[in-house]
This record gives C-alpha cells, sequence and structure tokens, in this order.
C-alpha cells in the first residue's frame, strides 16, 4: 500500500494503543497508583526489610528493572543528604539509585527544522536501530526517559510505522527510534530566562562540601538546587563557554551492550571547562542529588538543569546544536 508522507504520519498515530505493552499499575496493587523507578545503578539494588542499610536484604533487582513504588518514607538512619526510601514489593528500596519514568505515547510528527529539531524520550528506554549494508537494521544504542536528541526525519521503519532519524552530535551517527517514543521539545521551552538582568549580574555557585548549586542576580539567590559533583570537579572561578541541548558523553563506539561507558543524549549541558570537559547537565540515571556521584561535572535533575541552560549566558536559540561565548560565572569552592 502506498502512502502519502501525511497519510503515513496520520497511520502512525492511529496505531498507537496497539505500539506497545504497558504495565497494569493497577493490577495486585493494594494501595494507590504507583510511581514507576527505573534502576540506573549498573550493580543493581537492594530491597530491604526496613527502610534502612542496615536491614536484612531481602532480595535484588537489576540494572533497567523498572520497579513499582507505593509511598515514600523517611529512613529514620539517612543517609543524611537523602533519606527518601520507597515502599515496594514486598519490602524498601533507597531512592538515590532509582530513576522516575513514566509511559507517554506520542503522536508522529515532522520536526520543524531540516537541521533537526530536539526531541525527548517519554517512555523509560528505547532501543535505536542502525542500518548495515548486509544485516539490514540492527539494535545500537539504547535511549533513556528525558535523555534530548536531534530528531532530523521521519522515516518508515522496519515494521512499517513512522520512526524518527536521530543523529548522534559526536560522530553524527544515524540511527532511528519509534516516533510515538519521543516527544518534541517546542521553541518556547527554549526561552531565556530573566533575559532583562544584565548578564554581569548573573552568577553560580557551587558549594563541594554541601554539593549545592545557588543562583544569583546581583545579591539575590533565586535558585538554590541540590546537585552531584565528583572527581575531578576541581574548585575555582570558571565561565561557562559552550551550551549543548543533547550531548553524547562517555565512549563513542558503536554498541547495543547496556553496560559500555556510554551516555546518549545528556540534556541541557553547560560546559565551563572545556579541557578535560565538566558541565552542569541533567541526569537520568540516578537522583541521588546531595552526594558525590559524577565522573567531574556537576549532575542535577533534568528540570533544574534545564533551568540553568535557559537562565545562563550565552543564550542558546532551539535551532542551535552547539552555543559558544564567554557566559555566566560559575564559582566552585570548598
Amino acid at each position: 500500500m502506498d502512502l502519502s508522507r501525511r497519510d503515513f504520519l496520520k497511520f502512525g498515530a492511529l496505531t498507537l494503543g496497539t505500539a506497545a505493552i504497558f504495565p497494569n499499575a493497577e493490577a495486585g496493587a493494594s494501595w494507590s497508583k504507583p510511581r514507576f523507578m527505573l534502576v540506573g545503578e549498573k550493580s543493581g539494588v537492594s530491597i530491604y526489610k526496613e527502610p534502612d542499610e542496615a536491614s536484612v536484604i531481602l532480595y535484588q533487582r537489576q540494572y533497567m528493572d523498572i520497579i513499582n513504588v507505593y509511598e515514600e518514607v523517611i529512613g529514620p538512619n539517612g543517609p543524611a543528604w537523602n533519606p527518601t526510601w520507597y515502599r515496594c514489593w514486598g519490602g524498601f528500596v533507597f531512592s538515590g539509585l532509582l530513576y522516575e519514568v513514566k509511559y507517554e505515547l506520542n503522536e508522529p510528527s515532522e520536526p520543524k527544522r531540516s537541521t533537526g529539531q530536539l526531541a525527548e524520550i517519554t517512555v523509560p528506554y528505547t532501543r535505536s536501530l542502525y542500518h548495515q549494508a548486509y544485516d539490514g537494521w540492527v539494535p545500537l544504542w539504547m535511549y533513556y526517559y528525558r535523555s534530548a536528541h536531534w530528531v532530523v526525519d521521519v522515516v518508515q521503519g522496519p515494521d512499517k510505522q513512522p520512526w524518527y532519524k536521530i543523529q548522534d552530535e559526536l560522530g553524527h551517527t544515524e540511527t532511528i527510534v519509534r516516533a510515538e517514543h519521543m516527544r518534541f521539545i517546542e521553541d518556547e521551552e527554549f526561552a531565556p530566562i530573566s533575559p532583562d538582568v544584565p548578564g554581569s549580574e548573573k552568577s553560580i555557585d557551587v558549594s563541594l562540601p554541601l554539593q549545592r548549586l545557588q543562583a544569583f542576580e546581583g545579591d539575590n539567590l533565586v535558585k538554590e538546587y541540590k546537585v552531584s559533583t565528583g572527581f575531578p570537579t576541581g574548585e575555582g572561578l570558571y565561565a561557562i563557554k559552550t551550551k549543548m541541548p543533547s550531548k553524547h558523553m562517555g565512549d563513542a563506539v558503536l554498541s547495543s551492550n547496556v553496560r559500555e561507558r556510554i551516555w546518549m543524549g545528556v540534556p541541557w549541558t553547560c560546559f565551563f571547562e572545556m579541557e578535560i570537559g565538566l558541565a552542569t547537565h541533567g541526569t537520568f540515571w540516578h537522583s541521588n542529588f546531595g552526594t558525590p556521584m559524577s565522573a567531574g561535572c556537576i549532575n542535577m535533575a533534568n528540570d533544574d538543569a534545564k533551568w540553568v541552560y535557559r537562565w545562563t549566558l550565552p543564550q542558546a536559540g532551539p535551532e542551535e546544536w552547539a552555543k559558544h561565548g564567554w557566559g555566566t560565572s560559575i564559582r566552585v569552592h570548598k
């Protein structure tokens, strides 16, 4: 059957209801509707009898497992920087090594610009496909919830459904992802925050002992966030020099192994040290903010990192894969 491009997209949208199988959030649950948490720790997590690391370990959940959690509780013995635990099936799990995910499908459409439009993953994870001359479509990188990627086209996938063509910013490798698994980020989501405040009045202060980022306009504190730094995040006075809303971090290899040192589509990245590559950025593999977790960058919750991206200089538009310039100062100290 030959379909026009418009009919092809419309047909894809009509099949959203049967495109994926979702967990039944109500099945077997005696509590209110659960939240879904992805295990981001590659060594897995333990389920304890009580919300305490000194408690008996009942069983293990593995990397990339999705855990239904039913309520938050405060562990009597912390840890101090993040005492939140979750009640799950049969016990309790520490919140910091988990990452909240959702299942949201989207109607396929075309990117606004031929140079690409940024989009984010809206399911816990989705496997990208890469086309090889002899083997056809083969599995490649895994893309995770709230990671951001540049969509350059919409194409027919191996299942005859709409898939988005994604171009990797690092090696320009092209992959495809199911279109309903991605949400286009609208231009207004890039709108600068407090553009009337002179750039010289904006500054960021990062405390390593407190694992805290503060944003100032003059002497006025306007935002404060918990962060996760790590070695070799060094003391010093820096300035944002390059902003990228999507960054391929780690190894530049073509691999379908989810345990490779690869982070695709790290969102809302603001580089302030260019020699070894240190940046503020969103995080889709943990939520353990308040204690060091990174390899030198400043890990932030995605929405927090997005706010920093929009508030700081240089201002970056929705069409810019990378924005360079001497921008907002960042002071890192003990």
